[in-house]
């Protein structure tokens, strides 16, 4: 980007938020993102067909934002959908994503912003902390600085941040054509994956500035097998279409980071006796040839229906 550094209060942020049964906490959120400090922001709620009491809060905050807060009415779809449908209405030349039931710093916006443009890049990222019931005692995490190491490889092992955890240029958004709906549980990841194809110009706010409220099993990213599995697709297809960005790693160590980590999952999911996903994950790489001899004491129980496989891992457990 060509752009000088420019005073923070001068550039739109639109805030897109989907927005599903969140009664709970949809009000923290959008104040949250419509109180942030020193930036100007609006703020897109798309209701994905909620059942609760989620629009009848939403409609009395917009008492108090004005045209700053906007509700759009999408048929439950999912978050993917219902972003994309907050993207085509969104004015800002800057993008950010707050899911409904999670929250900024207050300063958050403006320390992404101030630092995007000072470095004239086109996405800055910042640290997070879990948080929620069944995440107490969570710790706060701050990425690398991944402009400074190996990007390609950090971004092939891991999603790098949350989807909260970043602002972007409208720019990349609509070149990478905003979210894809193809792999459910990994989508996050994928756009990530192919913001960073479009544009490496990425910079870090060394700072914990978001916060990711965990709620337990209901949630997408804790059916662990799906997870996987989707990841392992994107991970797959963004090495397929992008070979440039990889063209430095050697063929075996490319394998092992794409198809080598389900195997690893499948065996952590063994261990922790999450024996569905250990067994749909084992069964995976047994098909695509991602595993050595020594593995198919594990892959052949996974191949037996469900329930003998649990008991031929509740024999081992007996020996």
């Amino acid at each position: 980007m060509t752009d000088m550094p420019d005073t923070t209060a001068s550039r739109l942020i639109s805030v897109v938020m989907p927005c599903y049964n969140a009664a709970a906490h949809v009000e923290q959120a959008v104040r949250s993102a419509l109180d942030q400090q020193a930036v100007e922001v609006e703020l897109l709620v798309v209701d994905d067909s909620s059942t609760d009491e989620s629009v009848a809060i939403v409609q009395r905050l917009q008492s108090d934002y004005g045209p700053r807060l906007t509700l759009l009415h999408a048929p439950h779809a999912g978050p993917y959908p219902a972003r994309n449908l907050g993207l085509r209405h969104a004015r800002g030349d800057f993008i950010a994503f707050l899911d409904a039931d999670d929250y900024w710093e207050p300063d958050c916006l403006h320390a992404l912003l101030h630092t995007l443009l000072e470095r004239q890049a086109d996405l800055a990222y910042c640290g997070w902390q879990n948080v929620g019931a069944v995440m107490q005692g969570s710790e706060p995490y701050v990425p690398p600085a991944y402009e400074y190491e190996d990007t390609c490889s950090h971004f092939l092992t891991v999603c790098p941040w949350p989807i909260h955890a970043a602002l972007v240029r409208r720019q990349v958004v609509d070149a990478i054509g905003g979210f894809s709906t193809r792999r459910f549980a990994s989508m996050d990841y994928d756009f990530w994956l192919r913001a960073y194809a479009h544009s490496q110009n990425i910079v870090r706010v060394p700072r914990v500035l978001a916060y990711y409220r965990w709620h337990g099993a209901g949630q997408i990213s804790a059916v662990k097998w799906r997870q996987v599995i989707d990841a392992w697709i994107v991970r797959r297809d963004f090495v397929r279409e992008h070979p440039q960005r990889m063209a430095h790693l050697a063929p075996d160590v490319l394998q092992d980071m794409v198809d080598g980590a389900l195997l690893r999952a499948a065996y952590a999911a063994f261990w922790k006796r999450d024996l569905v996903s250990a067994q749909k994950l084992f069964r995976q790489s047994l098909r695509i040839g991602a595993w050595r001899p020594g593995d198919l004491p594990y892959l052949l129980p996974a191949l037996l229906p469900l329930p003998l496989f649990r008991r031929v891992v509740s024999g081992l457990e007996r020996k």
